[in-house]
């Protein structure tokens, strides 16, 4: 049995392993209506949390709830897949190892409507979201900024996903390391009244937009739409939740 297993490839770059492996939850996202159902809720959960100004504790018990569902789903399919290549004559048991790893998925979801219920139902919680400063997200800066990379990078991995082209951390539709560099330029530009300061962010957000170019991982395009993502949407929503 050893012999027939093939060694692992030497040399793999530390890039090549997250590209397979955000390749492999692309993967799902694209192809199982459940994952992006639990994508998208786990999302706007994760950024409700954020605006309701959860504590430390609240927010790693909201994440780890979160990726117990997501994590589960991509099991459930990982199973389904590999017992669709299973032989006939074992249809039996494959069909009964897709019925526990859909199982494994439910009680995870179960799990994440309880939490939810004591996260978000706790002291009235949710009445929080109709009161008059309904726009003010907190008076910390970098709270709110957490709030806008959470959802720009899931508006990147989004579009990744429905416009399939490219590898995730190598082209694309939008650039995500674009988008990130130049939301972090913009939110300098906010913060910050030097303006050799703001300049030397700007300059290090072209230096990433080009050495994307350069490395022939993203187009001009491409790189282009991130970078006005990044910043007109750090710039939008700033303006917005910092009143």
């Amino acid at each position: 049995m050893m012999d027939r297993i093939n060694p692992p490839k030497k040399g793999r770059s530390i890039a090549d392993s997250f590209n397979a492996a955000i390749e492999g939850f692309l993967f799902v996202v694209r192809t199982q209506r459940n994952m992006r159902l639990h994508f998208f809720v786990a999302l706007f959960t994760v950024l409700l949390g954020i605006y309701l100004n959860f504590t430390r504790v609240e927010m790693i018990m909201l994440l780890l709830t979160c990726s117990l569902v997501l994590i589960s789903e991509m099991i459930n399919t990982s199973m389904e897949i590999a017992m669709d290549y299973a032989e006939s004559s074992h249809s039996q048991w494959v069909k009964a190892a897709k019925d526990v790893s859909a199982g494994a998925v439910l009680v995870a979801s179960i799990n994440a409507v309880i939490a939810g219920y004591f996260l978000f139902f706790k002291d009235n919680v949710i009445a929080r979201l109709f009161r008059a400063q309904v726009l003010k997200l907190s008076s910390s800066d970098w709270h709110i900024y957490v709030f806008i990379l959470t959802l720009l990078i899931g508006i990147v991995i989004i579009s990744k996903a429905v416009l399939r082209k490219g590898r995730p951390l190598r082209g694309g539709m939008p650039s995500g390391h674009s988008a990130v560099a130049f939301s972090i330029w913009m939110l300098t530009a906010v913060l910050c009244d030097n303006s050799l300061v703001v300049f030397t962010v700007l300059l290090l957000a072209f230096m990433v937009a080009q050495s994307r170019v350069r490395r022939n991982y993203h187009t001009v395009w491409e790189v282009a739409a991130g970078g006005l993502l990044g910043a007109f949407l750090t710039l939008f929503l700033f303006r917005l939740l910092a009143v």
